[in-house]
C-alpha cells in the first residue's frame, strides 16, 4: 500500500479555483514500490453525506487514461508527476455544490482507472474545500 499526504484545499468564492495535491510519502508493499504502479482517484464527501464517497476523477499509472464524473467535467483536470510521486486535482469554476472533504486514493490497477471507492486500498487524510461567498 501507499501512505498518501494531501495539500491544498481551503475556502474559495464561487467561480474560483483551487489545486489539490497528493504525494506518496511511503510505499509499504515490498513489491509495488513505484508511483506509476498505482492508479490515483480523487473522491469527495459532502456535508451531511458522510456515508457517500463520490468519485470525482481518476488517472491511470502512466497518466494516459483519465475519467471525470459528469458533475465536474470541463471544470476539473487531473494530472500526475511520477518523478515526484505526486498527483494533482485542478478545480476551476468552483460551485457551492463542490463543497466537501476531498480525498485522494491509490489502487493497483494497470492501464486504466476507476472511481469505485471499494477498489482503493490506500487513502489520504482528506482536505476540506469550501466554496462560499
Amino acid at each position: 500500500q501507499v501512505q498518501l499526504v494531501h495539500s491544498g484545499g481551503g475556502l474559495v468564492q464561487p467561480g474560483g479555483s483551487l489545486r489539490l495535491s497528493c504525494v506518496a510519502s511511503e510505499f509499504t508493499w515490498n513489491y509495488y514500490r513505484r508511483w506509476d504502479d498505482y492508479a490515483i482517484g480523487w473522491f469527495r464527501q459532502a456535508p451531511g453525506k458522510e456515508r457517500e464517497r463520490e468519485g470525482v476523477s481518476c488517472i491511470s499509472g502512466s497518466g494516459g487514461y483519465t475519467h471525470f464524473a459528469d458533475s465536474v467535467k470541463g471544470r476539473f483536470t487531473i494530472s500526475r508527476d511520477n518523478a515526484k510521486n505526486t498527483a494533482f486535482l485542478q478545480m476551476n469554476n468552483l460551485k457551492p455544490d463542490d463543497t466537501a472533504v476531498y480525498y485522494c486514493a491509490a489502487a493497483r490497477i494497470d492501464g486504466q482507472c476507476t472511481v469505485e471507492p471499494g477498489l482503493f486500498g490506500s487513502w489520504g487524510q482528506g482536505t476540506q474545500v469550501i466554496v462560499s461567498s
